[in-house]
């Protein structure tokens, strides 16, 4: 006697079906992943290109001593980072690196952030303000080096113009090794102005107006208001903008190279000025190799502690 077949219910798949079914939707992924791939290749190349392929080659040098044409004559291991490391200019270059960072990045994030709380509220010529104060954003490095020199001129420029009528003594502001620092900071500050006032001038604007009032309903005057509350919620784009001014001043180098060229008396010498100094100008390209290879884990490990430790006090909305 035959078993007895039972009806397969109404909507069922046979497995044949499903293996199917399951293969096909594999290969639809298979495929999706592929057009990406494809997308994403050009922008895959030109990182490898200019990215990765510099990145290898500066490993590969850092351990080579080439001739003046940048050609390796012979394999020396670790030695040009031994002699880095026994280098008095190098230590001279990383403090003066984060005495440039301490002199621009604090200074940069209050006044742009100053400029962001008297402007970001939307009052009649206000955008006039606005333009003004994201104008740098839209000017090179070279460009505002050279209007910063003749600012800093001895004999023709503003500035010492104007402590002239004030009855005081013009200042060499390029070749006094007291002036040098000073001066190449307060022309970073106002370079990184724009960009930094335009990321916390949107991050006030995107504060929900409810919260200010109602703080001033429960009695908040404006300055607490911001300090308590608007403050806070505009933590993660101090946080941005703190991490982008710490790598750009590890960084900098047209100004410095067009103002003071490293002086006076090496007060300027920053790291990068000193890498340039030691490849390009020595052509010494492993000893600058290495130096590049410690600025980028110097880098890296500032970057890690910020995320570390100050990401604590970031608060989301």
């Amino acid at each position: 006697m035959k078993p007895a077949v039972l009806p397969r219910p109404e909507g069922a798949l046979p497995s044949t079906g499903i293996a199917g079914r399951s293969q096909s939707l594999r290969a639809a992924k298979f495929k999706e992943q592929a057009l990406a791939y494809a997308f994403l290749l050009p922008s895959l190349a030109l990182f490898a290109v200019f990215l990765f392929y510099p990145l290898f080659k500066t490993v590969y040098l850092s351990m080579q001593l080439t001739d003046p044409r940048g050609r390796v004559v012979e394999y020396v291991g670790l030695d040009n980072f031994k002699e880095l490391f026994a280098s008095d200019l190098f230590y001279n270059s990383l403090g003066v690196t984060l005495s440039f960072t301490a002199w621009t990045v604090p200074t940069g994030i209050i006044v742009a952030l100053l400029l962001a709380a008297l402007s970001y509220r939307p009052t009649r010529g206000v955008k006039v303000f606005r333009f003004v104060f994201s104008l740098p954003v839209a000017i090179s490095v070279g460009t505002g080096s050279v209007i910063w020199m003749m600012l800093y001129h001895p004999t023709l420029g503003t500035l010492n113009y104007f402590l002239t009528v004030l009855g005081l003594q013009p200042v060499n502001w390029l070749t006094d090794p007291a002036w040098g620092m000073i001066s190449v900071s307060l022309m970073t500050v106002w370079m990184n102005l724009g960009f930094t006032y335009i990321v916390l001038v949107s991050g006030l604007q995107s504060i929900p107006d409810d919260i200010s009032e109602s703080a001033k309903i429960d009695g908040a005057g404006p300055i607490r208001t911001f300090f308590s509350i608007m403050l806070p919620l505009l933590s993660p784009s101090l946080f941005f903008t703190a991490i982008v001014s710490v790598i750009g001043a590890f960084q900098s180098f047209g100004q410095i190279h067009i103002l003071t060229k490293g002086g006076p008396v090496n007060s300027t010498d920053v790291m990068v000025f000193n890498i340039y100094r030691e490849a390009f100008v020595n052509f010494r390209f492993g000893t600058g190799s290495a130096e590049a290879l410690v600025l980028f884990a110097i880098v890296l490990v500032l970057t890690i502690i910020q995320f570390r430790f100050f990401e604590r006090k970031v608060h989301y909305q």
